[in-house]
């Protein structure tokens, strides 16, 4: 460590040189299986020979040229992102964080738009995530992430999770719109039932509210399907995505409905680096990938093969693997022991994995793996629930 840096993210000992495909390399040139994905982010993997030409590409043409000329890469991706979702139109920031901010101040417009600016609150649910900035810690409701920010950005309601009844119960007159993970990441890989996610779309129809989606984790072909709620077969008003959209380029997205965006007209939003020609070369390069045929399909296979053999680990090592729960290659391992000391030992044995909330273990492997991998990283997480649960 050193102390030049804001020690924000607590110790770190782990130092990566080098990555390819599913990948990564320390200095001494020991491999590692990335199976975190740099939090669901490398969703084509390391250095995917697609993302490495369209970036040398951009970066001999053109870095940034801002917000106040027109980019043809973030025309493309925004109009491919349209094309195979509910959206109409895209707004580009940076991060899941600012997408969801920006998803926000969508929400709230909207109803100022047509008159009612006293329709500001939305809901969300326990045990959310949606970002660090003070609206979207505010959104996630976590104690331990408000706590010594001064006074939370007033106007979001928690419910409890999966509960309908509650859900109704806490719209007023000043809901604005409904916030969502499909599947909670940071929260421990928590899905929402699909049916509840249906009855949560006609519930904004029956109030007149909006349905907002936060996909930032679980977009972008993670759980085998563009984004997971057409699983649900329902349509969100607006949606944040990010993380594996740039595949490891940072960048943001909001998606919305002409009808839903109709208030963010010129000088109601915007952002300095969002959507330059290098992270939309970035978004590009990713949508080659995972939008050519039989992709998505190559996901769903490899996901359910990842499960079943998780689910057999699980039932192996019961103490040490409670039990897996997610969709596609999003899932989580409820773990017996603390998950950092799971997630530390798989490290120790080349298997990189990410601690989530509620003891849970995260698995966010590139979507380009295989059979192979999926075999290696079983393999290391049963020689470590092994050795954890024999030393227990």
């Amino acid at each position: 460590m050193t102390e030049a840096l804001m020690p924000t993210y607590g110790d770190r000992t782990m130092t990566f040189v080098r990555g390819e495909g599913a990948y990564l390399f320390d200095a001494t040139g020991r491999r590692f299986l990335d199976f975190g994905g740099g939090i669901a982010v490398t969703s084509i993997g390391h250095s995917h020979p697609t993302m490495v030409k369209a970036l040398q590409e951009q970066a001999a043409k053109v870095l940034h040229t801002s917000n106040l000329y027109l980019i043809p890469g973030q025309i493309k991706a925004a109009e491919r992102l349209c094309a195979n979702s509910f959206a109409d139109v895209v707004f580009f920031g940076n991060s899941g964080a600012e997408a969801n901010e920006g998803l926000i101040k969508l929400v709230r417009k909207y109803h100022a738009h047509h008159g009612h600016p006293e329709r500001y609150r939305i809901i969300t649910v326990e045990g959310a995530f949606h970002g660090r900035t003070l609206a979207t810690i505010a959104a996630g409701g976590s104690k331990k992430h408000l706590e010594g920010f001064g006074p939370p950005v007033e106007g979001f309601d928690q419910v409890p999770f999966g509960n309908m009844n509650a859900l109704r119960d806490a719209i007023t007159k000043e809901t604005a719109g409904v916030l969502i993970e499909p599947i909670q990441g940071e929260g421990g890989i928590r899905p929402m039932d699909l049916e509840y996610l249906r009855q949560v779309r006609k519930a904004c129809d029956e109030f007149g509210i909006l349905m907002a989606l936060d996909e930032v984790q679980s977009g972008i072909g993670r759980t085998g399907k563009l984004f997971a709620y057409q699983w649900a077969g329902i349509e969100p008003d607006v949606l944040a995505a990010a993380k594996g959209l740039g595949g490891g380029v940072p960048v943001g997205a909001v998606l919305a409905t002409k009808e839903a965006a109709i208030g963010m007209v010129a000088g109601t939003h915007g952002s300095t680096f969002g959507g330059n020609p290098l992270s939309t070369a970035a978004v590009n390069a990713v949508l080659d990938v995972v939008l050519a045929d039989g992709f998505m399909d190559h996901v769903q296979e490899v996901a359910a093969d990842l499960r079943k053999k998780a689910e057999a680990l699980c039932a192996k090592h019961p103490g040490v693997l409670k039990s897996v729960r997610g969709a596609g290659l999003m899932l989580g391992f409820v773990a017996g022991p603390p998950n950092g000391t799971v997630v530390a030992a798989a490290a120790e044995n080349g298997l990189l994995l990410v601690p989530a909330g509620d003891n849970v273990v995260r698995m966010l492997p590139p979507l380009t793996i295989g059979t192979a991998e999926v075999d290696e990283a079983i393999a290391i997480l049963d020689k470590t629930a092994s050795a954890l649960a024999s030393s227990s």
